[in-house]
């Protein structure tokens, strides 16, 4: 009974660290803590720092492992240098030279006035004076190929008997020309009528003389011609087709120089003919759109 009292006593009285109860309300006050000493205060923040510094300590010593394990790894996979390799790499950082005064060791060259500085020998020619020089070379050669086909035939050898008659057919579009070549003045009688009259323009009377004028014969013989068919310009093309065939007859050797001079090519142009849905050969009637 004693010892249960005591109990109850014990647990009725306030312990230690909690706050006494006051009489009507019951509020709790906490206990007042025991006050820190500065000596406790100095011990406990070395000992933080202290343990600061081992921690330091241990994470450098591992980044110095780590690298210490990857510089041992690549040298190990890294080939081994030979020294030739060493070498050339030395010769190409080497810095280059530069000569102290540039141009030092050229020699001085003078070129006297007119002659050329490279040494060609050859003169230089403009393609274009080389095509003018072409085009005068051409136009000359034209020019005595004019003179010699205008110049007569000297190798002409004709018959001039009193009797001679030499006869040829010439044709020109729808004209038919029949020629009789015989000794006399150069006179020319066209179905009756002189030259002049029957062919009044100068460029066709000119054509005409053009084979006997040729052949050196224009004063020693007639022409006497049978034309129909044709117009003026056909009739003419057609004589004197007629008249070169007549001087082949009097003499084959003519052959090659007239036929040169296109005297005995008959001209086969002829007027085109006219096609269906058209005016006239080529022409067409004017395009309307509507």
């Amino acid at each position: 009974m004693a010892d249960e009292e005591q109990d109850e006593a014990g647990a009725e009285q306030p312990g230690e660290g909690q706050g006494s109860v006051d009489g009507e309300g019951g509020d709790v006050t906490p206990a007042e803590a025991p006050e820190a000493t500065p000596d406790a205060e100095e011990a406990a923040l070395a000992a933080e720092a202290a343990l600061a510094a081992e921690a330091a300590l241990e994470v450098l010593s591992a980044e110095e492992t780590a690298a210490e394990v990857l510089l041992a790894e690549e040298a190990v996979e890294a080939p081994a240098q030979t020294p030739a390799e060493g070498e050339e790499d030395e010769e190409e950082a080497a810095p280059r030279v530069k000569p102290s005064v540039p141009g030092a060791h050229l020699e001085v060259d003078i070129v006297p006035e007119g002659v050329d500085p490279l040494g060609r020998t050859e003169v230089y020619e403009d393609p274009y004076a080389l095509e003018e020089e072409a085009e005068q070379a051409a136009a000359g050669e034209e020019e005595q190929e004019e003179v010699a086909l205008s110049e007569p035939i000297s190798t002409a050898a004709i018959d001039l008997a009193s009797g001679a008659r030499y006869r040829a057919t010439g044709k020109r579009k729808t004209a038919i020309a029949r020629v009789t070549l015989r000794p006399g003045s150069g006179t020319y009688l066209v179905n009756g009528r002189t030259l002049e009259v029957h062919f009044p323009r100068v460029t066709l009377q000119r054509n005409i003389r053009q084979p006997l004028e040729t052949v050196g014969y224009q004063d020693r013989m007639d022409v006497v011609a049978r034309l129909h068919g044709g117009g003026i310009s056909a009739q003419a093309g057609a004589l004197r087709h007629g008249v070169s065939r007549a001087l082949l007859e009097a003499d084959p050797n003519l052959r090659g120089e007239l036929k040169r001079r296109g005297f005995l090519t008959r001209d086969s142009r002829a007027k085109e003919r006219k096609k269906a849905g058209l005016k006239k050969a080529r022409k067409r009637p004017q395009f309307s759109k509507r």
